[in-house]
């Protein structure tokens, strides 16, 4: 049986990731992949299990928190940041018209996921 968060969770849309490379030291995967947001696109909602680190190599996303607002817009040469952990629920949007290309390096534990899916927290958007 599905919980109501897994019935309610948002993928993403418009968006591919390729990862580049993955290492793994003293029980930390560092994985470092390219995500690709077309127009219209999102990551959906979602909480990262580590940190994330990252810079935007072409277009411009858009970030939004739980509340529904948008706290950054990150354009081509812009770094980007997420912090880790189930409170830090966000997405992020490509509201352009060109796709968006991000660099992301994922600092976890060993064999964690990158992500994990969240519910909609009401917003009119997904």
């Amino acid at each position: 049986m599905l919980s109501p968060a897994t019935a309610l969770a948002t993928p993403p849309v418009g968006a591919s990731a390729v990862t580049l490379a993955k290492q793994t030291i003293d029980g930390m995967d560092y994985i470092v992949s390219e995500l690709t947001i077309a127009p219209g696109g999102s990551t959906g909602w979602h909480t990262n299990e580590g940190e994330l680190y990252g810079v935007v190599k072409a277009g411009t996303v858009n970030h939004f928190i739980v509340d529904c607002t948008q706290d950054g817009v990150h354009s081509a040469g812009d770094p980007i940041t997420d912090p880790a952990g189930p409170d830090h629920v966000h997405t992020v949007r490509n509201l352009g018209n060109v796709p968006a290309v991000l660099d992301i390096t994922y600092v976890d534990s060993a064999g964690a996921p990158t992500t994990d899916s969240a519910p909609n927290p009401g917003c009119p958007f997904e």
